[in-house]
């Protein structure tokens, strides 16, 4: 490092401790640490967690895929897991392989409490439905997009992009007691996108792996801290730093960006949710009190669970009959809590106040 070009050798983890653990990031980490510790707590009171993690891991492909340039919109993504075969693009494709992917990770970390290399190769391909795998053949750069100049050589013999994955999922699955995981996180984020260890996919990639991190570490419980947002809104100021401490070794910069999109993104995301559960607790009431032939609890939440509902889903939730789901769906189109829309031979029931609220 050190040398002001884009060829150098990548360090192995950890860097100097001092590097990393200045006064200002100190300071900022006990700032996101809190706002994050505020998010798990309010995640926890919301009863139905199927309801955030469906509704924050939507957002978290669409806005993961954006950053490269993948763009599909909410209601095409919606239309793309609710009908069975229904055409879709093939943006709306990579962005239902971003929830699958992080689905894989999230279960994966669930059943064996850590990742290994050949599970971040397993995530790569969920991402990018493809077995390439690591890299192997020469000649990867990075470029910028505007001018074309080649702003960074990753490593390009596998033997090294092994050694260097190796090391990092050491990192990844060890608790470093004494250093905060939040600077860790931002640590491990710039070393995964450094190594570069795939042809396609590694930002998506290392977002997930971001998401898994903070779980494996207790930070959040369920896949809820949507940092491509706060990325999206910085796309310029992300691509510098990760280059600019490429280019120096200096960390500070680089972990207060990602410390401060911690934070942002956390207390973002409260509000989210206590509007959904505000949402939430007055459609409960409307339905009670204009529909008390058909009031369920489980109904309204499925409702929140799958934004865009099918009698096939009411089916499936209530084990009730078709014709007893189509008659709960349309009451509750007629007291304007949905609003059908036909898509191919299925009707879809969307729940348009939730929409607007997870569009913002």
């Amino acid at each position: 490092m050190g040398q002001d070009t884009p060829f150098y050798h990548l360090e192995k983890l950890p860097p100097k401790r001092e590097q990393v653990e200045t006064i200002a990031v100190l300071r900022q980490t006990n700032r996101a640490a809190t706002a994050l510790a505020e998010l798990k707590g309010i995640a926890g009171t919301i009863p139905n967690q199927s309801m955030l993690i469906n509704a924050i891991v939507l957002q978290e492909a669409q806005g993961s895929s954006e950053i490269e340039n993948i763009i599909t919109t909410q209601d095409e993504l919606y239309k793309a897991l609710t009908v069975n075969k229904l055409a879709i693009s093939a943006e709306t494709k990579e962005v239902v392989n971003y929830r699958t992917a992080l689905f894989y990770g999230f279960n994966l970390l669930e059943n064996q409490g850590f990742l290994r290399v050949n599970d971040i190769v397993g995530i790569q391909q969920e991402l990018i439905d493809n077995t390439a795998g690591i890299r192997s053949t020469p000649g990867t750069v990075l470029k910028n997009d505007r001018t074309g100049e080649v702003v960074y050589t990753p490593p390009q013999d596998k033997q090294e992009i092994l050694d260097l994955l190796s090391n990092f999922i050491d990192h990844f699955n060890q608790n470093e007691p004494d250093l905060s995981p939040l600077i860790n996180l931002a640590i491990l984020h710039y070393q995964f996108e450094s190594i570069h260890p795939f042809y396609d996919g590694n930002g998506r990639a290392g977002r997930i792996l971001n998401i898994l991190y903070l779980i494996l570490n207790d930070l959040i419980d369920i896949p809820i801290l949507y940092l491509s947002a706060y990325i999206i809104e910085n796309k310029t100021d992300y691509y510098r730093l990760l280059n600019q401490t490429n280019k120096t070794g200096d960390w500070e910069e680089w972990i207060l960006f990602m410390l401060k999109a911690v934070e942002i993104t956390s207390l973002q995301t409260i509000g989210k949710i206590n509007t959904i559960r505000q949402l939430l607790e007055r459609t409960i009431e409307k339905v009670r009190i204009n529909s008390p032939k058909i009031y369920k609890k489980e109904l309204v939440e499925l409702l929140f669970e799958q934004p865009y509902s099918k009698i096939e889903f009411v089916v499936n939730h209530l084990k009730v009959e078709r014709k007893a789901a189509s008659r709960y769906l349309k009451e509750m189109e007629k007291t304007g809590i949905l609003e059908s829309q036909k898509v191919g031979r299925e009707t879809l029931y969307i729940n348009k106040e939730l929409i607007e609220i997870l569009k913002r």
